[in-house]
């Protein structure tokens, strides 16, 4: 809270920010300002939705704060910028950005809204430090939809989720975050242009490709699933992708060097094999390094891509990343960022009590859910009277009443 008191003008709002992310970090099943309210001993919701819709404090500068944060305690030269997008199920046409589409959380096409995050991994911590929310060309060439959600004038032009990644990397880069490489899925290994970015910016890359996407060798374009039967046995080497919940996670790795993608282009480009040799599934990345590395090297940086699926598990629950119940675009933005600063404060607090206890013998090591586990139970937890919970249950009904007339009103008049 000392780092971002100076983007607040006043002190009520400040304290209602510090309000939302202790309700955030606590043990709530389901988080939102009603709920988070409650938890809290505030007699409604109303200071936190004005923080959210109405008071004056710059979201995008809080963020910046957010990644200072998360550099300061995480910061490390060979660290990863890992990009992904997830996606929120979400009922209604009204939240900005919704509408039927493919969700990587769902595993299926739903009604959701879908945003890229960029997560910084560094050997100490991990964290989310920047995200991108994905508008769907329905909304784009909406004007009066882009109207109704608040959505700024400079932020309606269409852009692909590659796009919203490059943008995110740019971001980091002019900040001097400390870096090296960059990891991702297929979406984002598949695009040319963020591809081209990320060597622009002296970046490393080890992003995901389809089966059937084709790459310059020495033979010509060849796709990327051809190319394994040219290996001869001696080619695979058994190396682990990093230490898992179950231990190692080792997989057979072959790499194939490849043409440059353009004539400015020195640096060194790969394809990288993996195959699980259980199941004999493979998996292929585009791999650029600007100078020399080394097999191992190449798939210590693949392992860290999951980094990111381990922070939106942790972001998302733990810290209600998905919960909000907000339609428009600030206050999307807004709780995104509060929420993400939540996750980096018991992602960064793990770290140090990782440091300074060392882990006995007979125990793994101190986890961010546990943390925020004993944070909660220690700092959180509220006590709460028979007062309180009857204003609240009234409040509720009384919300609910008003919301059902409208309703009913609207049908009489249509």
């Amino acid at each position: 809270m000392d780092r971002i008191a100076p983007r607040f003008s006043r002190h009520e709002p400040l304290r209602h920010a510090a309000a939302l992310m202790a309700g955030m970090a606590c043990g709530l099943d389901r988080k939102n300002c009603w709920t988070i309210a409650e938890h809290r001993g505030d007699a409604t919701p109303d200071g936190l939705q004005h923080l959210l819709a109405r008071a004056k404090w710059d979201a995008d500068a809080v963020r910046d704060d957010l990644r200072d944060y998360v550099v300061d305690a995480f910061g490390d030269p060979g660290a990863v910028l890992i990009i992904d997008e997830t996606g929120d199920v979400k009922k209604g046409t009204a939240t900005v950005g919704v509408q039927r589409q493919y969700s990587g959380a769902a595993g299926r096409i739903e009604n959701s809204q879908v945003a890229v995050y960029l997560t910084y991994a560094a050997p100490r911590g991990h964290a989310l430090i920047d995200r991108a929310l994905y508008l769907p060309r329905c909304w784009t060439e909406d004007l009066d939809r882009c109207d109704e959600a608040g959505i700024p004038a400079n932020s309606r032009g269409f852009a692909t989720k590659p796009t919203l990644a490059a943008g995110l990397i740019a971001r980091a880069v002019e900040a001097k975050v400390p870096a090296a490489w960059v990891a991702g899925g297929e979406v984002y290994g598949a695009d040319p242009k963020l591809r081209a970015a990320i060597r622009g910016h002296g970046l490393g890359h080890v992003l995901a490709v389809a089966a059937n996407r084709r790459v310059p060798t020495a033979a010509g374009p060849t796709r990327v699933d051809q190319l394994p039967r040219q290996l001869p046995a001696w080619a695979r080497q058994k190396h682990s992708a990093g230490a898992g919940s179950h231990g190692q996670r080792y997989y057979s790795w072959a790499w194939i060097a490849l043409d440059a993608e353009d004539d400015t282009d020195t640096g060194h480009h790969h394809l990288l094999i993996r195959r699980n040799d259980t199941t004999g599934e493979l998996a292929y990345l585009r791999c650029y390094t600007p100078r020399p590395a080394t097999l191992r090297t190449l798939v210590a940086v693949a392992g860290q891509r999951w980094r990111i699926e381990e922070s939106f598990q942790a972001a998302k629950g733990p810290t209600g990343l998905d919960q909000h119940q907000v339609r428009r675009w600030r206050s999307w933005h807004r709780w995104t960022t509060l929420a993400m600063l939540a996750h980096a404060f018991l992602a960064v607090s793990t770290a140090v009590e990782r440091d300074t206890q060392p882990t006995p013998v007979g125990l793994i090591a101190l986890t961010v859910n546990e943390f925020r586990r004993l944070f909660d139970m220690l700092l959180l937890t509220a006590r709460r009277t028979i007062k309180s919970l009857r204003a609240w249950s009234q409040w509720r009904r009384r919300h609910q009443y008003r919301t059902q007339l409208s309703h009913y009103q609207r049908q009489e008049n249509q």
